[in-house]
């Protein structure tokens, strides 16, 4: 494994610029798709990687669990410096384990609690909350997606930026943007160079959503207005945990966006320009941070395999 093994836990710096690149040049449709999955591809290399550090590093301790073969000269070769690299991998793998479950409880708790406060109104596709406070969400619910909204933002909407309003959380719950938002911030919690993918995630799902709503109400500034009025009305919600389901992004950025003509339907940029390779270099990236981490596992499994007595 040599070096190599330490590579996966820094590509994810590459996500720096291409963040910034795919937000800017790509449709938010493959934006989201794209981020998402370098996003999960590098957190799950990084996450490989520290484990098999632990694993080598460990394995001559006194007092481990490991079999005794695991400590031979051979398996501790295969990892430079293997005994400090091994101790600090295990705080910073038990920190990333902790992190992130800390983040799938959180979502899950942010869920009930919706559908708690949901609780005694009709199963109905859309839930009208009579709240002074003026929020809206999108709440995934399976087969019965639900898109709550309070009497005080509609209140503040007229009938074509109430449709603008629909159909933009209508978008979130049609593309499961949830389940991407999800990826990016468990990503970001197994490696901090990776935060950048989650902030960038979260911006491009509302940006599809704009667009779809665009697309749907026929009127690109109706939605600029109903978003940049909903901004201008809302307050701290009574329960935050509710209003963390939305996600609404740069709202400058999003006006901006919508009030200039709509993105170019391609999925990709032309090959030959620089937004192009800056994104084939990312794919490279993720690409190689798998390969080198499936390389080092392949090899770690051959090398303990052989040192486990039988």
């Amino acid at each position: 494994m040599g070096v190599f093994v330490f590579l996966p836990l820094v590509l994810p710096l590459t996500a720096w610029p291409i963040a910034h690149l795919a937000t800017q040049h790509l449709h938010p449709r493959t934006a989201t798709g794209l981020l998402s999955a370098m996003a999960a591809v590098m957190a799950l290399c990084s996450t490989l990687c520290l484990g098999l550090l632990m694993v080598v590093g460990t394995a001559q301790l006194p007092g481990n669990p490991l079999p005794d073969g695991w400590s031979d000269p051979e398996v501790r070769e295969s990892v430079p410096h293997d005994e400090i690299v091994g101790r600090a991998a295990i705080p910073v793998l038990l920190a990333v384990v902790m992190g992130c479950g800390r983040t799938l409880w959180r979502h899950c708790r942010v869920r009930r609690q919706a559908h708690a406060a949901l609780a005694g109104l009709r199963a109905t596709s859309v839930a009208i909350l009579p709240d002074d406070e003026p929020y809206a969400y999108a709440l995934p619910a399976g087969p019965r997606d639900r898109i709550v909204v309070t009497t005080a933002l509609l209140a503040c909407l007229n009938s074509r930026e109430r449709r603008a309003l629909f159909a933009h959380e209508r978008a979130h719950l049609t593309a499961r943007h949830h389940r991407h938002l999800l990826i990016a911030q468990l990503a970001a919690r197994a490696n901090p160079f990776l935060l950048p993918l989650r902030t960038a995630v979260s911006y491009v799902t509302e940006r599809w959503a704009d667009e779809e709503a665009a697309r749907s109400v026929g009127s690109r500034k109706a939605v600029a207005r109903a978003i940049g009025k909903a901004a201008l009305v809302s307050r701290a919600t009574p329960t935050p945990t509710l209003a963390a389901l939305a996600a609404p992004g740069p709202l400058p950025r999003r006006v901006a966006a919508l009030l200039a003509p709509p993105p170019p339907a391609r999925t990709w940029p032309p090959l030959f320009t620089t937004v192009s390779l800056a994104l084939w270099s990312a794919a490279a990236g993720a690409a190689l941070s798998a390969t080198l981490s499936a390389n080092s596992a392949v090899t770690l499994l051959l090398l303990l395999h052989a040192a486990t007595p039988l």
